[in-house]
């Protein structure tokens, strides 16, 4: 919006003084008067201040009111520094949350805030002239709202507010401004140089990349990445991967904080050491356009298999599930032999062996309906590490399927699979499969957590099934069962931050595969055809199309063996004929 223009009332009283000045001097000259009065002072006017208090969330909801205790700060998302404000909406709340500033009568102000999430509100009431307000749709990353208004002549305070809408997600905002005359409450000092960060850490590796992450600095609203002492990299998070380097190769790393105020002294020093060049890729042995399918280790009704009886159409096969233990954080996993007709360890051990040869990859999940698996804390999220390592050690697993779907702690989790990440190295294959609802928003736990270790995830396998109608990228809503709901959801994540190559399609192997959502495999081919090629769309049709999409995922593979293996058989060789 255009800048309100500046009203310099004393320009023009300077020019009059002035000019009275001139003239009293010309008839004291013409009268021989000794004296001459000196020239009015007029004081300068003042800059426009910021006149919220604590308007980045940086101590708590201080000076903050939000309706049914819906508010809260958080670390992650977070514009600037070192918080945000969180607030979600219920069903009879909106998530209104207020500040009442100073301000002086007949002024005008500039109110302006960054926000995140689907129908956030900014405005001001009580300005004694015309309130306002305005709003945005939503998106996955911070936007801008700004307004202005003008004070009623006997105006000395004014509320504002941000709010969601009701039933929606939760909602997030920072950095809110109410730029004007300084009302007499003043304005919150300006912070000086931040301190330097703590607890830099080396993350994942590859043969040409370092990946870096470091504990927030208080008042810094971004950091300077340092490698062998010289500047590569400026970024607004506490994370960062650095590129373009040798394989086979130590560096030294440094991180400094900055905002308006100057740089911070640089961190202490961290030595990464890149992988040894083993070819493109962090996950070699998973081809560019893949599928996923998930094997049961348990008799449901569906076929008995062993991993040997999988098809060669699955490139990723998921061994369903790791169990919890009495150690929080940490699983185990036991085959079922007795319900698998008498399949013995020794025998899976080699299947896996067998099927990692023929370039297949096989990884343990975590989680499931009923599984329940909390890592919370940093105990937990060791122990989930340690025992997923372990496990990847006894059994030969490449990697780790999330399939937790009772909820998880996106902090903790990321650290967790960093960890993990560390101790398997960059052949790490790393899936997820959450539910629909769990990807609705980037400001979702699942959702934060794919992109928090976007350098070491392979694919997010979403259950676009047992969902009912979700809203697509275009903020329609969709019913399951169709290629909209498989192409309008799929958009969100293509375009909420992760990589194609991140993204695939879930679905049911047949009827009987889930309670809920499947579709013939004529219908997941051509939406992978809508999203890679534009070909075979519905109703909705993305603004691009996206040739690296990974592929596709079924639950699972023995409902495909019940079903003849119909699924594989013709999902398969479509999806490895992607562009």
């Amino acid at each position: 919006m255009p800048r309100t223009a500046d009203v310099r009332p004393g320009r023009h009283r300077r020019r009059l003084t002035t000019l009275l000045a001139t003239v009293a001097a010309l008839l004291c000259a013409t009268s021989g008067a000794q004296t001459v009065a000196a020239p009015q002072t007029v004081a300068a006017p003042q800059a426009d201040v910021n006149v919220a208090k604590n308007p980045g969330y940086e101590s708590g909801l201080s000076n903050w009111t939000c309706s049914q205790g819906s508010g809260t700060t958080v670390a992650s998302p977070v514009r600037s520094g070192t918080s945000a404000l969180k607030a979600t909406p219920a069903g009879s709340d909106h998530a209104k949350c207020t500040q009442t500033v100073a301000v002086k009568p007949g002024s005008t102000y500039r109110l302006s805030a960054y926000v995140q999430g689907s129908y956030v509100y900014l405005g001001a009431s009580g300005t004694g002239t015309t309130d306002v307000s305005t709003w945005t749709q939503g998106g996955s990353s911070w936007q801008q709202l700004n307004t202005s208004f003008t004070t009623g002549p006997d105006t000395t305070s004014v509320t504002v507010y941000t709010h969601g809408w009701y039933g929606q997600p939760a909602y997030f905002a920072d950095d809110l401004s109410v730029f004007g005359p300084d009302g007499g409450g003043g304005t919150d000092p300006v912070p000086g140089i931040p301190a330097a960060p703590t607890g830099l850490a080396v993350g994942s590796v590859t043969p040409s990349s370092v990946a870096l992450s470091w504990n927030a600095a208080k008042d810094a609203t971004g950091y300077t990445v340092y490698r062998n002492g010289a500047k590569v990299q400026s970024v607004s998070g506490t994370s960062a991967t650095v590129t373009g380097l040798t394989p086979s190769t130590a560096y030294r790393f440094q991180v400094a904080a900055t905002n308006a105020a100057g740089e911070s002294a640089r961190s202490a020093e961290v030595t990464g050491t890149t992988a040894a060049d083993g070819g493109p890729g962090g996950n070699p042995a998973v081809p560019k356009h893949a599928v996923t399918g998930y094997w049961q280790n348990f008799n449901n009704g569906a076929a008995v298999q062993k991993i040997s009886d999988v098809p060669d159409q699955y490139d990723i096969i998921a061994v369903s599930f790791a169990d919890a233990t009495s150690t929080p954080g940490a699983v185990t996993f036991r085959l079922d032999t007795a319900g698998l007709n008498g399949y013995t360890v020794d025998q899976f051990k080699a299947d896996i062996k067998a099927k990692q040869a023929a370039g297949k990859s096989v990884i343990i999940s975590v989680g499931g309906e009923k599984g329940t698996v909390s890592v919370n804390d940093a105990t937990s999220a060791a122990n989930f590490a340690d025992s997923v390592y372990a496990l990847m050690r006894e059994y030969g697993f490449n990697g780790v399927d999330i399939d937790l779907e009772n909820g998880l702690n996106p902090t903790y989790m990321t650290q967790a699979l960093r960890a993990l990440s560390q101790k398997a190295g960059s052949g790490l294959v790393l899936t997820m499969a959450p539910q629909t609802i769990d990807m609705q928003s980037t400001s979702g736990s699942y959702f934060r957590t794919a992109l928090n270790v976007k350098d070491i995830l392979t694919v997010v396998n979403m259950q676009y099934y047992n969902s009912g109608s979700m809203l697509g990228c275009d903020g329609k809503v969709y019913s399951q069962g169709s290629v909209d709901f498989l192409t309008a959801l799929a958009c969100i994540q293509l375009e909420g931050g992760l990589d194609p190559s991140q993204v695939g399609i879930g679905v049911p192997a047949s009827t009987r595969g889930a309670g809920s959502g499947y579709v013939a495999p004529s219908v997941v081919n051509a939406a992978l055809d809508c999203l890679t090629k534009g070909t075979g769309c519905g109703t909705f049709k993305p603004a691009k199309t996206y040739p690296g999409l990974r592929g596709a995922m079924t639950w699972s593979t023995n409902w495909d063996a019940t079903a003849g293996n119909a699924w594989s058989n013709a999902v398969g060789p479509h999806v490895h004929a992607l562009p």
